[in-house]
């Protein structure tokens, strides 16, 4: 199947219990690179577009701004309104990165995390501008697996090479300099960078396996052989029972010239 902004809607609709209990979140140290170069406060007004679960939208609730979940995913939406019902400033909405449904000029920021690469960027890129404000900023966040900084980290990117069926083919998408320059043009993105992790049992880790949209399901032939390969990575790598997932966190902001 290929991988459009269409069918990628639905991509996490079995996986979502995964995704919210083995997904990694993101480092406060966003909000600090955000106050400096783009303003934030938390009076200012988030949209948050391919809000999910609500991992990344959590950061700024904390923060004590309102934001509005955009989510097309109805099992994800759910997900996203249950994580977040202790938030008063939250609000969850069916719609799009290309289509919001949010008022014209009713946001201070948007924010992306790790859905960028599921979008239409030019339709996207239309509506963002749309709901700005003037001087509007917006921010993408992704958590990048390292896959060269442990033997249990290149065991498990062999893995997923072996296992999953379009795994190349997603990683491919996710943004890189040279995108996000297109997607910010003719205006400028800067870009920061911050360290992450997550630390797992084996039934953690194997979780975190499941919570991958490329990821073989219960009915495909690869799924038991790739929790076994696991299991034996798992064993040969883990320290004291524990594996540890490190990230790159990425953050690229900037305002949009209209």
């Amino acid at each position: 199947m290929s991988l459009t902004p269409a069918n990628s809607k639905e991509r996490f609709s079995s996986r979502v219990a995964d995704y919210v209990r083995y997904r990694p979140g993101y480092p406060a140290t966003i909000l600090d690179a955000l106050r400096d170069e783009c303003g934030l406060t938390p009076e200012s007004v988030i949209a948050d577009a391919g809000s999910g679960t609500g991992l990344l939208a959590r950061l700024f609730l904390e923060n004590g701004n309102v934001l509005f979940g955009v989510e097309p995913n109805a099992e994800m939406r759910a997900a996203g309104e249950e994580y977040l019902r202790n938030y008063p400033k939250f609000h969850s909405v069916a719609g799009s990165a290309e289509a919001t449904t949010l008022a014209a000029a009713s946001v201070d920021f948007v924010i992306v995390g790790q859905a960028f690469h599921w979008f239409d960027p030019i339709a996207t890129r239309k509506e963002f501008a749309r709901i700005l404000r003037p001087g509007g900023c917006i921010a993408v966040v992704w958590n990048e697996r390292r896959v060269e900084t442990s033997g249990l980290l290149r065991a498990y990117e062999a893995l997923l090479r072996e296992y999953s069926s379009d795994y190349a083919q997603v990683s491919a998408r996710y943004p890189e300099d040279q995108r996000m320059a297109e997607f910010f043009a003719p205006g400028e993105s800067r870009q920061r960078t911050f360290s992450n992790e997550q630390i797992f049992d084996f039934e953690g880790l194997r979780g975190r396996l499941l919570s991958s949209s490329y990821s073989p399901p219960k009915d495909h032939p690869n799924h038991e052989p790739m929790l076994a390969e696991l299991r034996r990575i798992f064993d040969a790598h883990s320290e004291n029972g524990y594996a540890r997932i490190e990230y790159t966190t990425h953050l690229y902001y900037g305002r949009l010239e209209k």
